[in-house]
């Protein structure tokens, strides 16, 4: 967990290249400047941060250093009010946040957002906004996550399914069935058998694209893969479901399939499909706004993550869209770079670029 602060670090912008950039960030108190650079007033002596809330100075009298130790070097001191020697603000933040994912990775029972939020000494408030800032969870989901993985990680190795779900911190197989479908997607017997007792149809269909898988389970749409080999979707889809009991689809589902075809070619048309979406919390939370971007339209990685309520989560959000196993019906081809380039795709940047032409044209 100590990759947050690294994470939010990074979420920094380096636009402080000029003085004239420094100095708006000092008259703006940009906080996102913090450690990027210090000022330093010659007539009181003092440096400070860029987000530090003392009294504006002339800028005649300002000058501006990389680090504390050139501004001490120089002949400057710290400043008393925003301590520019010490840990940001936002380190210091991302520190207990990192610190309560250590004590919820640890703990046997989820601990009371109250005492979590104690012991990172904040509001029970402002520690549930920080925390989602931070993680782009709450700290519940974080929690339930956690768990999920940790329940994907036990089951093939414990004796019994009650093992697990203890171990990964369920008090009670209630409380475990009730949430064990959504986290798994089967049953955790079947899971428990590397997906052994699932029953996974499939049919290979071509398109313009190239060739076109669609597998389904007993819930609903589990995977649609493009490319070039027939073979290599196989493949791809036993390695996802390394045990499940694959089998080709009958007349019925090959109706399926070309439906899933027509709408490739004629996205127009819409899809209405049910589907056995399989991730993580986060994951999932990202592939809903995805299906939320209108037919013709685009959003980049940054509106994504902050559509989900978690600005700084713009990478997070990338490996959202790549680990995305439902091909066009979860557009995550309809996500670009901040810069509107296409920047990658599970399936071949070209296919995206060929799926946004033709929504594109489907609209005129």
């Amino acid at each position: 967990m100590e990759t947050l602060i690294e994470k939010m670090k990074k979420s920094r912008p380096e636009a402080y290249a000029t003085n004239d950039a420094k100095w708006r960030a000092v008259l703006s108190r940009d906080a996102r400047a913090d450690s990027q650079f210090y000022y330093a007033v010659k007539t009181t002596g003092v440096y400070c941060r860029p987000s530090c809330s003392a009294r504006s100075a002339r800028r005649e009298n300002v000058t501006f250093y990389r680090s504390p130790e050139t501004a001490e070097k120089a002949g400057f001191r710290p400043c008393k009010r925003c301590r520019p020697h010490g840990p940001t603000l936002a380190d210091e933040h991302a520190h207990a946040i990192a610190a309560a994912c250590r004590v919820m990775n640890t703990a046997e029972e989820l601990p009371s957002l109250d005492l979590l939020a104690t012991t990172a000494g904040m509001s029970r408030y402002h520690f549930h906004r920080l925390f989602k800032t931070v993680t782009g969870l709450t700290p519940k989901a974080f929690a339930m996550a956690r768990r999920a993985e940790r329940l994907r990680e036990g089951l093939p190795k414990r004796g019994t399914v009650t093992e697990a779900f203890y171990d990964a911190g369920f008090n009670s197989s209630g409380r475990f069935y009730a949430k064990s479908a959504q986290m798994l997607g089967m049953k955790p017997k079947d899971f428990q058998s590397g997906g052994s007792g699932a029953t996974i149809r499939f049919a290979i269909g071509e398109c313009s694209l190239g060739s076109i898988l669609v597998a389904a389970s007993e819930k609903g749409v589990c995977a649609i893969f493009l490319g070039d080999d027939p073979e290599a979707l196989v493949r791809d889809l036993q390695h996802r479901f390394r045990k499940a009991h694959l089998i080709g689809g009958d007349r019925a589902f090959e109706e399926l399939v070309a439906k899933v075809v027509g709408f490739v070619e004629a996205p127009k048309l819409g899809l209405d499909l049910p589907l056995d979406v399989r991730g993580t919390a986060f994951q999932q939370r990202v592939w809903q706004a995805l299906v939320e971007i209108p037919l013709g339209s685009t959003a980049s990685y940054t509106e994504i993550a902050k559509r989900i309520g978690a600005p700084k989560s713009v990478r997070a959000v990338a490996g959202a869209c790549g680990a995305n196993p439902i091909a066009v019906v979860i557009p995550c081809h309809r996500v670009l770079r901040h810069d509107g380039n296409l920047s990658g795709y599970h399936w071949g940047v070209e296919r995206k670029q060929a799926l946004l032409d033709r929504e594109s044209r489907a609209l005129k």
